[in-house]
């Protein structure tokens, strides 16, 4: 497999950096934390941390509004602790990807700063600006990610500028070609630095619309959900245009060896799929959220895999994700049993998995008081059940008052289960969910057919999923109970036998049995076919 790129054979383990290790004790976790919890990053078996925004910023979005593409924000640390951090990582075999937030930047990068100071101002063509409407309304309906209006008034010069998320985060005018320049030379930076990639955020929105027109009324509204969904984004998101960006961007990567970029896009499938780019010039992997969103049930994530490969580009690789800093855990949504089976799903199926730190020991979704409140989405649009703080929290190591993450007050609350369910005291459990993620990672890094094989779907059927994989000779099956009740499964192949590589329960390997196969409830397996 040392053929194929590391980022086609690998996996990528996302850290919140906030939430991953304190070294100072102010309860916020820092770079020189993530630095000395890498033997942890390592022993798991992942090739590569993507670290979430740690670039100077005042933290109106927890570093998703940059006032410097260029600097480290002081909390986290500094340069010299970037690099001592991407040394130790390539030291152990580990890749670094760095989040990239080009769409907007802070209200206080010297940029908006300079743009804001007059309708005269060289850089006023950076950021998107426009005159009020006859009455003095907005430029357009469009309305911010985070609730309300996405236009912001400015006294000094009469317009309003333009902010898809928070009014501190003004959105870029990617038309002009002074700001992508400006923004490649800041890959460069840290492309010279050492960086094996980026996860470029929001990139679908990065173009809008050239006329700014007002977006049409989304028929499928429903009150619960965010305000933003009250429009269709017509014209605020996935402009053709947006791929000419995509494919200079790629560029700027591609004069490095073997790096990758990584787009965020919640797309349906159909449109996600066109940001591979033309000839496969664009994203190497437009991320596919489509397991975050999927009924947890057999038949509706066959039909999802096989819609997904189908789309596929020639040439384009798939990728896989089952939880992020933006959505519910994976075992508050489908329990901790199934998290076990959810976890040999993501890391059987063909394609690069991206694994959310915590989800390696089965942490849940943490309920955070009113008063503890941070995401300032949450604050914008209360009772929603819109915010992010319960999957954001602090990563559970052991079972001390600060569960190893701090010795002073931590920024969020921790876990009520951190005494318990922590690194230290499941790694020494040969039963437990993180050894179960060891497990997995090792056998998929040793199985060219699960770490780069073909995908053959076998069945869909009641509460089980079945699949196979297979490279040259090799043919492993992968066969999913995603229900409590036991079931059994036809896996085809009259006198074939089947052997047990792997088991959910860690209490089946070895097994051989024939190709009717009985899966207990809430359990998985992959088998090798011998015959």
């Amino acid at each position: 497999m040392r053929d194929v790129v590391w980022w086609k054979r690998g996996i990528v383990y996302q850290i919140y950096p906030r939430s991953y290790q304190d070294t100072n004790g102010d309860g916020i976790g820092d770079l020189e934390g993530i630095r000395q919890r890498l033997d942890h990053v390592a022993d798991l078996g992942v090739d590569a941390i993507w670290i979430s925004p740690i670039f100077t910023s005042p933290m109106a979005d927890f570093g998703y509004d940059v006032a410097d593409y260029t600097g480290i924000e002081p909390m986290f640390g500094t340069l010299a602790d970037f690099d001592r951090l991407v040394a130790d990582a390539h030291g152990r075999g580990l890749k670094v990807i760095l989040d990239f937030v080009p769409n907007h930047s802070s209200d206080r990068h010297p940029w908006f700063l300079e743009s804001r100071s007059s309708r005269h101002s060289p850089k006023r063509d950076w950021y998107i600006w426009r005159d009020p409407q006859p009455d003095g309304s907005p430029p357009n309906n469009w309305i911010s990610h985070f609730g309300g209006p996405s236009w912001t008034f400015d006294e000094a010069t009469g317009q309003f500028y333009l902010h898809s998320f928070l009014r501190e985060q003004p959105d870029l005018n990617w038309r002009n070609p002074e700001v992508r320049a400006a923004m490649y030379d800041a890959l460069r930076f840290w492309l010279d630095r050492g960086v094996d990639g980026f996860r470029v955020d929001v990139i679908w929105l990065m173009i809008k619309d050239k006329a700014l027109r007002d977006n049409p009324p989304n028929p499928g509204y429903q009150p619960h959900q965010a305000e933003a969904s009250r429009l269709l984004q017509l014209h605020s998101a996935d402009q053709p245009e947006v791929h000419e960006v995509i494919a200079e961007m790629r560029q700027v990567l591609d004069a490095y060896p073997e790096r990758v970029l990584i787009g965020e896009i919640y797309l349906p499938v159909e449109r996600l799929v066109t940001y591979y780019g033309r000839d496969g010039g664009g994203a190497h992997l437009p991320f596919n959220f489509q397991l975050l969103e999927t009924a947890w049930n057999a038949r509706a994530i066959a039909d999802m895999i096989r819609e997904y490969e189908a789309a596929l580009p020639p040439g384009g690789w798939p990728n896989w994700v089952l939880g992020n800093h933006d959505r519910p855990r994976i075992a508050t949504r489908v329990g901790a049993a199934q998290a076990r089976v959810a976890a040999m799903l993501l890391l059987t199926l063909r394609g690069t998995p991206t694994l959310y730190y915590g989800d390696e020991i089965g942490m849940a979704h943490v309920e955070i008081p009113s008063e503890a409140v941070q995401d300032p989405w949450e604050r914008n649009e209360p009772g929603l059940g819109l915010g992010r703080d319960p999957v954001r929290t602090p990563m559970q190591w052991d079972a001390g008052p600060g569960a190893g993450f701090t010795t002073g007050e931590p920024w969020l609350p921790l876990g009520p289960d951190h005494a318990t369910r922590n690194v230290a005291r499941l790694a020494d459990d040969p039963t437990s969910i993180l050894a179960l993620h060891r497990r997995l990672i090792a056998l998929r890094r040793a199985t060219p057919a699960l770490a780069t094989g073909d995908y053959e779907p076998i069945e869909a059927e009641g509460s089980v999923l079945a699949f196979a994989r297979r490279h040259g000779e090799t043919r492993i099956v992968v066969a999913l109970n995603l229900g409590p009740e036991p079931a059994r499964v036809g896996l085809g192949g009259e006198g074939a036998r089947f052997a047990v590589l792997l088991s959910t329960g860690l209490d089946r390997e070895g097994e051989v049995t024939g190709a009717g196969v009985e899966l207990r409830g809430d359990e998985g397996l992959v088998l090798e076919v011998r015959g």
